[in-house]
């Protein structure tokens, strides 16, 4: 087994790794609060959660307050685990390397 087996491409943008790392944290963020804490346009962020939700690893959830607009995101079961394993690796990485010296 390779020590690259578990990274997963899809997690090698700092933004898509940026939204899952405050997915895994917090049970729901908005649109907004992860534009502000990545420092990101809307189109820019936008398109990334599209991948994401593409590969079904969050979920949209939209609602209105006070006739706004609000979305929100949750990661799933399956990003959650996506994700886990990608850092897993990214650790077993780092470790061999440690090991190496």
């Amino acid at each position: 087994m390779s020590i690259i087996e578990n990274i997963n491409k899809l997690f090698d943008h700092r933004i898509r790794l940026g939204i899952m790392s405050v997915l895994m944290v917090n049970e729901k963020v908005s649109f907004n609060q992860l534009k502000e804490l990545l420092e990101v346009t809307d189109g820019n962020l936008a398109s990334h959660i599209k991948a994401l939700e593409k590969a079904e690893y969050l979920e949209v959830q939209k609602s209105f307050v006070d006739r706004k607009p609000n979305t929100k995101y949750k990661a799933t079961k399956l990003g959650k685990l996506a994700f886990k394993k990608h850092i897993d690796a990214l650790e077993n990485i780092i470790k061999s390397k440690n090991e190496l010296k």
